[in-house]
């Protein structure tokens, strides 16, 4: 099967477990040799998007942005993986129009869960008063009205949300089904967490 390139899209709510899905997802495609590149929302701000704010427009041209990046990476025969809060549907949905091979993944966590696990306490400041704008508090995010897959990060392990995405990408036919595991069980889910601890990606 001829590889052909596609752009998976984290979208969810801060400290949602975007980041943690996409690095976990990153190290399972690279260990059957695929072409992976990750566009983080934070990273891509200080340095694609430094200039913008967090006004509509500015979150909008900054969602335009990432997601022209990720078209050339899909288009390179590439898997572009982006973990960015992206809290607008119609911007979202701009994305997939431009991406041919698009994936939206909707990393549904509640907001006390994504408060409990804020360690930078933006949550915290944004309630205060101290940051404006900020999605879930002063400013609304949009769910996904279909997206290809969910994943309650609330409840779910890692390794648990991970096998429901590579079960998808391999029925949509971005991943051979054959590599895809029907799941995960709890030394998995540990095995990667560990990973990602080591790596700095979680806390």
């Amino acid at each position: 099967m001829q590889q052909k390139g596609f752009t998976v899209w984290f979208t969810g709510l801060p400290c949602s477990g975007k980041s943690t899905l996409a690095h976990a997802l990153k190290q399972r495609l690279g260990a059957i040799d695929l072409p992976v590149e990750i566009l983080d929302g934070d990273e891509v701000r200080t340095r694609l998007t430094k200039g913008l704010g967090f006004s509509k427009a500015d979150r909008d041209e900054n969602i335009r942005r990432i997601a022209y990046v990720a078209k050339l990476l899909s288009r390179a025969r590439a898997v572009a993986i982006v973990a960015a809060v992206s809290p607008y549907r119609e911007i979202r949905d701009e994305a997939r129009a431009e991406i041919t091979h698009f994936v939206e993944i909707h990393v549904d966590c509640p907001l006390e869960e994504c408060i409990r696990r804020d360690v930078k306490g933006m949550y915290a400041k944004a309630m205060n008063g101290e940051i404006a704008n900020f999605t879930g508090v002063s400013d609304p995010y949009e769910p996904p009205l279909r997206p290809d897959v969910t994943v309650k990060t609330g409840a779910e392990e890692v390794g648990e949300s991970l096998a429901k995405i590579l079960c998808r990408l391999g029925q949509l036919g971005y991943i051979p089904q054959h590599l895809v595991e029907p799941g995960m069980g709890p030394e998995e889910d540990q095995r990667i967490v560990a990973k990602l601890r080591a790596l700095g990606y979680i806390d």
